[in-house]
């Protein structure tokens, strides 16, 4: 059965953006950690029914992607997915720890 990531449901309690910590639970549960960050892309447009399966899931020329990214190693640790240093949004960044904290102190 296909299990897909969040619900979509927010409020004051459960507000967006801290929905990651549903992969350590997922792994917890018995997912491998491919299988839970898997549930995060492709499922939800399948379960859609939008034909989304062959318009993302992949970085590929006429292909919708955001994209995320992380510093470490999410198939050891898979709570790195909950510390995002990197987030590119309809081809506009929109988060960059990863530059800021590699680029050198000019003065």
């Amino acid at each position: 059965m296909p299990i897909v990531f969040g619900s979509g449901a927010t409020s004051a309690v459960i507000p967006h953006g801290i929905g990651a910590d549903q992969f350590k639970y997922y792994v917890a549960w018995g997912m491998t950690a491919s299988q839970a960050i898997r549930t995060a892309y492709l499922p939800a447009a399948e379960m859609l029914n939008y034909d989304w399966s062959n318009q993302v899931g992949s970085l590929e020329k006429g292909k919708f992607a955001d994209i995320m990214a992380i510093a470490g190693n999410p198939l050891q640790d898979i709570t790195e997915m909950e510390r995002v240093r990197f987030v590119m949004k309809g081809g506009v960044v929109m988060r960059d720890e990863l530059t800021t904290a590699a680029s050198p102190v000019t003065r």
